[in-house]
């Protein structure tokens, strides 16, 4: 549990215009949404996911490497990385399932991202309002693998009209995250982050916006202990 006290101390020694962002940022996180990335393996498509998912709100990312190491490019992330909770998978021979798992037991509904087919869901017909949602998006090459497609609440599908298969991920990912955040913040639902998360997160901010933080909190608690 983060230390409201420490959060205050470390506050002095950012700028007003930068506390001022974090407070503003926070108040747009979400953890109601998540994303899944399974073996992506292009360092360009996983950083601007990573940029996607910070600059429209999304707070965790859960990243499968089963076989791919997710790799990250800084030029195109553009720091966004710092600012989010990646959560990685990769000590199993399956981590694929061990990611399911681990969604579905924090109450996710597992929403695949497929092309378009018989019985898969429409991007402009997704219900936000059923719960909390972790979108999958499978490897450049071949998508999800069967052990998502078999293990998955739902599938669903961008509309398209031309004679390419399939959006790029990045674009992909882009495309129905901003839908789907646009739903959530034009509904009913309690997306936001409670008190202590933002608490917490602000304190973890506020760490990766000063310079050798520790010796800040060493000094912290060694006063406060006094």
């Amino acid at each position: 549990m983060a230390d409201s006290r420490l959060v205050e101390f470390l506050s002095e020694f950012v700028s007003e215009r930068r506390l001022s962002l974090i407070d503003q940022v926070l108040t747009h996180r979400t953890r109601y949404v998540t994303v899944l990335l399974e073996d992506i393996y292009q360092p360009q498509n996983a950083s601007a996911v990573l940029r996607t998912c910070e600059c429209l709100g999304l707070q965790d990312v859960h990243i499968i490497e089963n076989n791919n190491k997710y790799q990250y490019n800084p030029r195109v992330a553009m720091g966004s990385g710092k600012w989010l909770q990646l959560n990685k998978y990769n000590k199993l021979q399956n981590n694929s399932l061990e990611a399911m798992r681990y969604l579905k037991s924090n109450n996710y509904r597992i929403v695949a991202t497929v092309p378009p087919g018989e019985n898969h869901g429409m991007l402009d017909d997704f219900d936000i309002t059923k719960g909390k949602c972790a979108f999958v998006f499978g490897s450049e090459l071949v998508g999800i693998s069967d052990h998502i497609r078999q293990n998955a609440d739902e599938m669903l599908t961008i509309p398209m009209f031309g004679f390419t298969e399939s959006f790029n991920l990045s674009v992909s990912t882009a495309i129905i995250l901003h839908h789907v955040f646009g739903k959530l913040r034009n509904s009913d639902v309690n997306w936001q982050l409670n008190d202590q998360e933002k608490l917490s997160l602000k304190l973890e901010w506020l760490k990766a916006s000063i310079k050798k933080p520790e010796l800040l909190v060493k000094k912290f608690y060694s006063t406060s202990s006094a």
